[in-house]
């Protein structure tokens, strides 16, 4: 009865995020047309859940790609018709870029997951290269949901930009930064399993406090830059962005075949769909560390002689 009446608290707050979201859409006048991948997006959603609803055993398999493929070509569609532009409108090969960067990261993360062992993949094909083609895929939209989420909520307006309390940065404060951050990414290594199955809290935003400090000093997008100028927009529309996308997530990973369930030791008995409440936490940082670690890959290719985007 608990489980019943957490996951209909998760499906009521995703309803009322996308109230808002439609709210908010038709308050907003319109640059642009409503664009082909706005409506190829919607088709894929829901194609693939009648489908699934129909039993269709391939797409149960690769719900999780499927939809947040559809999701990503939607989102997009609707920031072109706001602004007139978007990624996929106008930089295509960003937008592949994005999702190269996407899958190399959480390859990463999944290599601290084989010590921390906080989550495990069920359900998957017997086929390897069947496997292979579902993590590829998936891993390689979680990056381009995030951003494209970001987008839409900042052409929405979400968020006004509106000057906000500035912060004083410093080069110690800087350096202490990045060195706790440094300290956060190594600690898990450095204790047995059943230690680090707690902290992956620290890889979320070790990341963000490693690599931030980079940004800022490479003159790169920053949101360090950003606070220091009293412009906490792009912070906040990141952090709902990752309640929003989270949220997703975890509902369309609830209905696959193939997908997976969370091992850490926190709140097992406390789930909406199959994540355990105190994990929600996570989403927003996680969303501001795909935004950081993305104009860091930026950074570094624009100095291996590379065009690194500015946005």
């Amino acid at each position: 009865m608990l489980r019943v009446l957490l996951n209909a608290t998760g499906i009521g707050l995703l309803l009322l995020l996308v109230i808002f979201l439609g709210y908010r859409y038709r308050r907003v006048e319109p640059k642009g047309g409503w664009a082909w991948m706005g409506w190829t997006g919607l088709v894929i959603i829901l194609g693939s859940v009648i489908l699934l609803i129909l039993g269709v055993k391939i797409i149960g398999v690769y719900l999780t790609p499927l939809v947040w493929t559809g999701y990503i070509l939607l989102t997009d569609g609707l920031t072109f018709s706001l602004r007139g532009s978007s990624l996929l409108h106008d930089r295509r090969k960003d937008l592949a870029t994005l999702a190269l960067l996407s899958l190399g990261w959480w390859l990463l993360f999944e290599l601290y997951n084989l010590h921390l062992q906080n989550w495990v993949y069920v359900g998957l094909p017997e086929n390897p290269w069947a496997r292979y083609v579902g993590y590829v895929w998936s891993f390689a939209t979680i990056f381009p949901a995030i951003l494209e989420t970001t987008s839409l909520l900042q052409a929405l307006g979400v968020f006004r930009n509106r000057l906000h309390r500035r912060w004083t940065l410093s080069d110690a404060t800087l350096k202490w930064m990045a060195s706790t951050g440094f300290i956060m990414l190594v600690v898990p290594w450095l204790v047995p399993t059943r230690v680090a199955q707690y902290l992956f809290g620290f890889v979320w935003l070790g990341f963000i406090f490693a690599l931030e400090p980079l940004n800022y000093k490479w003159n790169r997008p920053s949101l360090l830059r950003d606070l220091e100028r009293g412009q906490w927009q792009k912070l906040w529309n990141l952090l709902l962005a990752g309640i929003f996308c989270g949220f997703l997530w975890e509902f369309w990973n609830y209905w696959a075949r193939a997908g997976w369930v969370y091992t850490f030791p926190i709140a097992q008995n406390y789930k909406i769909f199959q994540m355990p409440l105190p994990g929600y936490l996570g989403f927003p940082p996680f969303a501001v560390e795909c935004y950081v670690l993305t104009q860091f890959s930026y950074g570094v290719l624009g100095m291996m002689g590379r065009t690194g985007r500015r946005d």
